[in-house]
């Protein structure tokens, strides 16, 4: 820990070196002008939760939230409606009035009283809350207005004059092109559209779908809004080049640095949960790339805040203060995408810290400091001088993080006072700053001079390490440690820790210590054993507290946590072993189902690192080994997981390895195996990623001989399809088999479920599984726009996209023995929120219809099967839609029987 801390405030100084009086954030470019984004906004909008169906009531419901629940006391005034609120018939573009502008939809936002347009009478009632209005719009004009030829107002031209004929993105209507600003009547169309919306009473534009090719839109909305007369703001979106940095920071109040941190994973299309760990985490990097971009008049922008429906957010406790913390010190825009309606009791408080929501509103952008194993540091000084810092675990557990006043850049000579922003908590330091962050959690620190140390209690670091995975029913160790980093002691020192129902937790060491000094720690060990969990794996959390007193004053309470993941009890004739010796690893059993949690460099070449459930000696020299791969967490890149055979399990790096049958994220599923009799596997089929898969995934490896091996694998466990063979000489005529895991990322474990495994006596070729069919096949027709692009997940690297809307994607020559109903499965891609669809058809006769189930991304892989007539012979399989983009399709399965 010492030596730690020692590295850490060793790169902090020399960064604090090239800084003078504290860590500033960086200055903002030359900002937009228009008197708006001054700071930065704190509100709400409709995308992330509400989504397609924004509607009046929704938004006016929303507003009176917004109010009743105390946001607007503490600064939030923007509610703000994304997209869906104009009519869109389809690919052909949104709807338009006579001068070709979007058309309200009235379905969802009824017209007022006295017949205004009901996107103004919506206005009107947020304003009457003292709120702020905001909508939004895509760059570009209507297809529909360069078809009907609407007139400009205010001028002699039209619609098609101005327009061209490249596609504009919209990403969920379509249908916009680009507008050429040389072309006399294009800016006065926008200041038409700019100026109808002041009218309206906007406050907010968020213009969508910018790149840096719509730098002239951009210039012309950011012209046509300041000449309406009304303050209004104005937002970019998204993921913008940081490359034309400056030009938006001219242009607009607010950009997007990157994607949409919603993770669009809910089932059957729900909004919950909101977003996840990877999203929130994706945008440490932004913050650090942005920082000298933020500033007023206009802000770096790292989307939506998910904080507000609890569990719903899709973020623990820990991960909701990180997002908030990391979004104020990066002085973002609060734009809430949470249900205010229904607000959690809790995080209400969180969005209502006051101490945070200062961080944000100081509108300077913090510089990142320090970023190494999963620790990251940002800082910056407010204008009175007080330093503001957040210590970042990225990592899945808790660890210690440390800094100092002097590696922020702080003057020496003096005690510093430390608040912790979320629990409000002051204590005094001599200059050491050391705390345990819990998993994906943050401490967030305002640090000011003290020059009484006596009326705050000493800071102190308090932590939990262990006690690992854990086997139910055997002992593990969990070790307290507390260090002052005061300049008083802390006296009458007690370190306790506390377990769930069922366990036992007995001291191993002294607890109780009557002083600890100025850089002084203690240590206490405690010895816990867990009763058997009701799950394979059960992660529980055990609770520690150090409580002291000061200067005999009033008594203090740290507390601390950590994790142990318990594991159910492998039973016999199973056995364990694992020589992953860089992590701890464990191993369950729940009936057929198996379980382990592991490391290790690898299992290739010099390294021999893995963990195994096997059974000894039950492979002859003629057997068939069966096993699932059901579900896996933290196996990524290069790992593996699947079955291994050597004459020794346990003989690792000493006696002859043997052959793997496994499932990898990057190399896909192989077979490996030692080719020249030594210890290490060295010889692998087929190349990486030519066998991509999508769990569960069935691999059989048959021993067919002495020395001869082959490998297939199965999406339904009956069809299966040939990995490989290999010869592997020096294999016993009784072998080990088992199921194995290798994080192949040293000092991580990864967390693999396996759904029986089965060892059999004799080896016969399994039949064979549907015929697959790749889209990119050259025998294919892809018509229309439609294209082949490359796909890291789909089956061969590629895949056929931009089917719709005008694109047909056609698999010719499907081959079927006899007439006849056939089970046709179609892998596809589908990153949409809700679902695409595309019509099926096949030989031309009557479509059908499907809708399919998002797959998260479009390099994620999913399936749908569902029973299609084909003719003897060969026929013809189409995908199309006329109204609006499909998925993109990866490959179709044909079986070798009807049903």
């Amino acid at each position: 820990m010492k030596q730690r801390l020692t590295s850490i405030c060793t790169v902090l100084a020399t960064v604090a070196a090239v800084l003078v009086g504290g860590i500033v954030g960086a200055p903002g470019a030359t900002a937009e002008d228009n008197g708006v984004g001054l700071k930065p906004l704190l509100g709400w909008s409709s995308w992330s939760f509400v989504r397609r169906n924004p509607s009046a009531q929704i938004i006016e419901d929303t507003a009176d939230a917004m109010t009743t629940s105390g946001l607007t006391e503490v600064g939030y005034k923007n509610v703000n409606i994304d997209d869906f609120w104009y009519l869109c018939p389809g690919s052909q573009g949104p709807d338009v009035d006579q001068y070709g502008r979007w058309v309200t939809d009235p379905t969802k936002f009824p017209p007022g009283p006295n017949g205004e347009n009901g996107i103004a009478a919506v206005a009107d009632y947020v304003h009457s809350k003292g709120l702020k209005f905001g909508l939004y719009v895509t760059p570009g004009i209507s297809h529909q207005a360069v078809v009907q030829n609407t007139a400009i107002q205010g001028t002699s031209y039209h619609a098609d004059d101005i327009a061209t004929t490249a596609a504009e993105k919209n990403y969920n209507c379509k249908g916009m092109v680009g507008i050429d600003y040389s072309k006399p009547g294009a800016q006065q169309f926008i200041d038409s559209w700019a100026a109808q919306w002041a009218s309206w009473g906007v406050d907010y534009v968020k213009l969508d779908c910018v790149g840096s090719f719509d730098i002239p839109d951009v210039q012309a909305w950011s012209d046509a809004l300041r000449q309406t007369g009304r303050p209004i703001h104005l937002e970019l979106s998204n993921s913008l080049d940081i490359n034309n940095a400056t030009t938006w920071a001219k242009l607009a109040n607010g950009w997007r640095t990157g994607g949409d941190v919603e993770c669009y994973c809910g089932p059957n299309g729900s909004s919950y949960p909101l977003t996840d760990w990877s999203h929130v985490s994706s945008r440490f990097n932004q913050a650090a790339n942005w920082a000298p971009y933020g500033g007023p008049g206009g802000f770096n922008d790292y989307d939506s805040i998910e904080v507000g429906n609890g569990n719903n957010d899709g973020l623990s406790l820990d991960e909701r203060k990180t997002q908030m913390s990391l979004w104020a010190l990066a002085a973002s825009p609060f734009i809430l995408g949470t249900d205010l309606r229904n607000l959690d009791p809790t995080d209400l408080g969180l969005l209502k810290n006051t101490d945070v929501l200062a961080v944000d509103q100081d509108a300077i952008d913090a510089t990142r400091v320090y970023n190494s194993n999963g620790k990251q540091i940002f800082a910056k000084q407010e204008p009175n001088d007080d330093e503001i810092v957040g210590l970042f675990n990225t990592n899945g557990a808790a660890q210690p993080i440390s800094t100092s006043t002097s590696a922020l850049g702080l003057p020496a000579g003096t005690d510093y006072s430390v608040k912790d922003l979320w629990s409000h908590q002051t204590t005094e330091t001599a200059g050491n700053i050391a705390v345990s962050v819990p998993a994906h959690g943050v401490a967030l620190y305002r640090i000011s001079p003290d020059h009484n140390p006596t009326q705050a209690p000493p800071n102190t670091t308090f932590a939990l390490s262990g006690p690992g995975p854990i086997t139910a029913g055997q002992p593990g160790t969990v070790t307290a440690s507390l260090t002052d980093n005061g300049d008083l002691a802390a006296k009458q020192v007690q370190l306790s820790l506390a377990a769930p129902n069922g366990w036992s937790v007995t001291p191993a060491s002294a607890t109780s210590f009557a002083a600890v000094e100025t850089g002084q720690t203690v240590n206490a060990t405690f010895r816990v054993v867990a009763p058997t969990p009701s799950l394979m794996f059960q992660t529980s959390t055990l609770d520690g507290s150090a409580s002291y007193t000061w200067s005999g004053k009033t008594k203090v309470s740290v507390p601390a946590s950590t994790t142990a993941i318990v594991a159910k009890p492998v039973q016999p004739p199973y056995r364990t072993f694992s020589s992953a010796t860089d992590a701890p690893a464990a191993f369950g059993q729940d009936g057929d189902q198996f379980g382990i949690i592991g490391g290790g460099a690898d299992l290739w070449n010099n390294a021999d690192a893995y963990s195994a459930i096997y059974l000894p000696g039950s492979v002859r020299t003629s057997s068939t080994i069966d096993t699932t791969v059901n579900s896996r967490q933290g196996l990524t890149g290069y790992g593996k997981a699947g079955i291994v055979v050597r004459n020794d399990m346990s003989g690792s790096g000493t006696s002859p390895e043997g052959v793997t049958l496994l499932a990898s994220p990057s190399s896909g599923i192989q077979l490996q195996w030692n080719s020249d009799g030594d210890n290490y596997i060295d010889s692998v089929t087929p190349a990486n990623g030519a066998i991509p898969f999508s769990l569960p995934i069935h691999l059989k490896l048959e021993r067919t001989g002495a020395n001869s091996y082959a490998g297939y694998y199965s999406y339904d466990g009956s069809g299966w399809y040939a990995v490989g063979t290999a010869t592997v000489p020096g294999q016993a005529d009784t072998q080990d088999a088992g199921m194995f895991v290798t994080s192949h990322a040293s000092g991580s474990t990864a967390q693999v479920t396996f759904d029986g495994f089965r060892v059999a006596d004799g080896a016969t070729p399994p039949p064979p599984g549907p015929k697959s069919y790749e889209a990119e096949a050259s025998t294919n027709t892809i018509a229309g726009g439609a294209r082949i692009s490359s796909c890291s997940g789909c089956s061969g690297g590629k895949k056929v996209g931009y089917v719709g809307s005008g694109g047909t994607l056609t698999f010719n020559g499907i081959t079927a023995p006899s007439d006849g109903t056939y089970n046709v499965t179609i892998a596809y891609c589908d990153g949409s929120a809700d679902g695409r669809q595309a019509d099926i058809s096949v030989d031309g006769g009557p479509a059908q219809l499907l809708t399919f189930t998002p797959t998260g991304d479009f390099n994620t892989v999913g399936t749908m099967t569902l029973p299609l007539h084909l003719t003897a012979g060969s026929n013809a399989i189409e995908f199309f839609n006329s109204a609006a983009y499909a998925p993109d399709f990866d490959r179709i399965l044909v079986p070798a029987a009807p049903n």
